[in-house]
């Protein structure tokens, strides 16, 4: 007999986990045992008493129920949570040949550890977690995580844990950050430098895992900065929205005839400047400004300088309500872009949100072309590194578009 106690929803519902989801909304809850307590596991019936999978619940949560597991047979145990990361972690060994030295070791609902995410920077675990019930068992699932990286031969000195976000109120959990204690771990961390030093594609960086945005640096663009690099030899590269210069320095170090670097935060410019330093790269020129703002002062002055631009901007939407003024941004970006552009120039666009979808970007996309009078053709087109995979069925592990268009 199952031990855990129950929770009946709606057909609606039922559909929506039967196609692979594994979310459940607290409106769909049909009916629920007595005494089901925050960041307990519960099992998950239809109204005709189909079970539908286990997870955690959270009454303050709009999601109200997490799914875990499918299988009527789990037990979750630490065994159970420690397999899981051995799974997690053997799944990047395999897509990223082996190199685990600057990987999503963990990337929450895709890796079905909901609302867990882990980082690896050198011997440094940055984490992040937004679910009641991960919470609750962080020393299991960090520890394991330790134990199985040195299994495999890989150093952990450091977990730092970046609970500094607002969605974790949403779960009723307290935001904050701080280093994270376990006997594995040498006494003293606290002391560890607040920054690591890593190197993507060649390129060297300083990761500030304590201040920085996120976990510190942006895993999930690694081949696409790959992609952007191999057409840049020769050319005048405009890289907008720098942040830690990536971009620019993949192109830079590709041969590019001259790059410039543009972003609104001094902070960001500075470490920019930083890194391109730590590469010799001397050659890139940063400017502090509002990208919008720089475009259009160019548009102005009818000049075009670059035959290559790169814009990565903020995600301009988190949320359903917020997509058409998200629409409307994204496409004045772009549509300034191609307007600087020359007939035979290139522009690498993305969007990091999951609710500005492929079909919407691609729709701004030709409309920002018609505006500009030119026509653009794809040159490739990426998503998230392999490291941030999709999980069928959760469409929202499905966020980053990444296009490399001509101007024609």
């Amino acid at each position: 007999m199952r031990e855990f106690k129950q929770i009946t929803v709606s057909k609606k519902c039922d559909r929506f986990l039967s196609d692979g989801h594994i979310w459940v909304y607290g409106n769909e809850i049909v009916r629920l045992d007595e005494g089901i307590e925050n960041g307990e596991i519960v099992d998950v019936f239809s109204e005709k008493k189909k079970y539908l999978g286990s997870g955690f619940y959270n009454g303050f949560s709009k999601i109200a129920v997490r799914i875990l597991s499918v299988n009527a047979n789990d037990t979750f145990d630490e065994a159970f949570f420690a397999r899981r990361i051995r799974y997690a972690i053997d799944y990047r060994r395999t897509v990223m040949q082996g190199d685990l030295s600057n990987t999503r070791l963990v990337f929450g609902d895709a890796d079905m550890l909901p609302g867990l995410i882990i980082d690896k920077f050198g011997d440094v675990l940055v984490t992040q977690i937004m679910c009641l019930g991960m919470e609750q068992r962080k020393q299991v699932l960090f520890e394991a995580a330790i134990r199985i990286l040195r299994e495999y031969g890989e150093a952990v000195s450091v977990v730092y844990e970046r609970n500094d976000v607002e969605v974790r109120k949403k779960e009723g959990l307290a935001a904050g950050k701080g280093y994270f204690r376990s006997p594995l771990l040498s006494e003293g961390n606290e002391t560890a430098q607040p920054q690591v030093m890593i190197t993507e594609n060649g390129v060297r960086y300083s990761v500030d895992y304590i201040n920085g945005q996120k976990t510190g640096f942006f895993l999930d663009q690694k081949f696409n900065r790959l992609a952007a690099a191999s057409i840049a030899q020769g050319k005048t590269v405009l890289d907008c929205f720098t942040h830690t210069g990536a971009f620019a320095m993949n192109c830079y170090a590709a041969g590019a005839k001259s790059v410039t670097a543009v972003d609104i935060s001094e902070d960001a410019i500075r470490q920019s400047k930083a890194n391109a330093a730590l590469n010799g790269m001397d050659g890139i020129d940063f400017i502090c400004a509002d990208v919008f703002d720089f475009l259009d002062a160019l548009i102005r002055e009818k000049r075009k300088p670059f035959d290559y631009i790169i814009l990565d901007p903020p995600a301009f939407t988190k949320s359903t309500k917020t997509v058409n003024a998200a629409y409307h941004g994204y496409k004045q970006i772009n549509l300034q872009a191609m307007r600087l552009l020359p007939r035979g120039g290139y522009l690498a666009t993305c969007s990091c949100s999951h609710f500005m979808t492929d079909a919407l970007f691609r729709k701004m996309l030709l409309e920002a072309a018609t505006e500009a009078n030119v026509r653009i053709r794809i040159a490739a087109y990426l998503q998230q590194a392999k490291d941030h995979p999709v999980l069928l069925g959760v469409p929202e592990t499905e966020y980053l578009k990444f296009y490399i268009v001509q101007v024609v």
